[in-house]
């Protein structure tokens, strides 16, 4: 596990393969679970809808290690395409990641909707966060999370450059 300082940047179209194969690999785990992962397919969806426009590469120690999508959609943001790597996981940078994204959200008084495989353990840290179980379908789960205006800085260390609606000034340097 590595952790440590973190930043966010703006995705470019050239992201796309390294987000493509960091999903197939994070991913795996539950569609085998549930009998439905398919190696090539994985990759092409990402290929088929990755939006530079929306996504933001997670870099630690300068590399890429992950990546995040907040994609507008009427009265709310789509949390999408949230991957870190497996020797990331564990640290607190998704933690720290997603509480930058969700303080940015509940300034703007938005709400953030996001899908998560049924079973995958990923939910929790998304619980921790405030999020509710809005509907089921037989494979995901849909959740929720209004806006909290006295929502907690999360923990960790964060710097946050390129990210058009959290900047390093209004997140700030954070130790714990």
């Amino acid at each position: 596990m590595i952790t440590g300082e973190w930043n966010l940047r703006p995705a470019a179209r050239t992201d796309a393969e390294a987000v493509a194969e960091l999903r197939a690999v994070v991913l795996r785990p539950d569609p085998e679970r549930l009998g439905r992962y398919d190696a090539r397919r994985v990759r092409q969806r990402l290929r088929d809808g990755f939006d530079p426009g929306h996504t933001w590469v997670i870099e630690v120690a300068g590399a890429f290690a992950g990546c995040v999508a907040l994609r507008p959609a009427g009265d709310c943001h789509w949390l999408e395409r949230f991957y870190l790597a497996p020797d990331h996981q564990g640290g607190g940078i998704g933690s720290g990641v997603l509480g930058a994204l969700l303080e940015r959200c509940d300034r703007d008084g938005g709400v953030v909707r996001l899908n998560v495989l049924r079973g995958s353990p990923v939910r929790r840290l998304y619980e921790r966060h405030g999020f509710t179980v809005e509907t089921r379908s037989p494979v995901d789960v849909f959740v929720v999370r209004p806006p909290s205006p006295a929502s907690l800085p999360s923990p960790g260390h964060r710097q946050v450059s390129g990210f058009p609606a959290v900047t390093a000034a209004a997140v700030g340097d954070r130790r714990t």
